[in-house]
């Protein structure tokens, strides 16, 4: 009887393996022979998944936002609560995710993003793809208090998204720096400043 995983899941095995590694150690620091190792396979097994070191870097990006962006839909559309509470709800979260002793890893958007822009076209488009994504719903969030009255309504809401995730952005790669969570709480008490929400 024939116990080998199923090739979707020795290629999703792989990827699950090393988006821990890569988002601790960065995409040009880990060679193949780890991420192999690690999950277990041999290196001839990773051609047949990926094409490239690139191309998997591709489809370990592309799973990120594609989590994310489903984590964030699922918390958007959460019919408990105002739009006001749902969208602080998402900011809280990425504080909490990210604010422990064992964030390392848990951003590849901050980890990855400078160091594979330019390296790779095709990385970078996903990232910009991702947060553009991200930027997207957020504002439909911000219209959305706007629409219930838990929030005043913004001209912009976009942009008001994307100042928000510039923001978020920012406090995760200095929590990185200052290996504590006050960025993340100063972060978050700015977010309610911009969103006009009691302190």
């Amino acid at each position: 009887m024939n116990t080998s995983p199923a090739p979707q899941d020795v290629r999703q095995h792989i990827l699950d393996t090393a988006r821990p590694i890569l988002g601790c150690k960065g995409f040009s620091a880990v060679g193949l022979t780890e991420i192999l190792c690690a999950a277990g396979v041999p290196k001839g097994s990773f051609y047949h998944y990926f094409a490239s070191k690139e191309a998997f870097g591709e489809a370990l990006l592309e799973q990120y936002f594609t989590t994310g962006l489903v984590q964030i839909d699922a918390i958007l559309s959460d019919p408990n609560g105002s739009a006001a509470e749902r969208l602080m709800r998402y900011w809280q979260g990425w504080r909490d995710r990210h604010a422990g002793g064992d964030a390392c890893g848990q951003c590849l958007a901050v980890k990855l993003g400078a160091e594979v822009c330019d390296l790779s076209e095709g990385m970078r488009a996903i990232l910009e793809y991702g947060t553009r994504q991200i930027v997207a719903r957020v504002g439909r969030g911000i219209a959305a208090g706007g629409d219930d009255g838990s929030l005043p309504p913004v001209d912009d809401p976009r942009h008001l998204a994307m100042v928000l995730y510039q923001l978020w952005l920012g406090a995760t790669l200095l929590a990185k720096f200052t290996r504590n969570s006050q960025p993340f709480d100063e972060a978050l008490a700015t977010t309610r400043i911009l969103l006009a929400l009691p302190p």
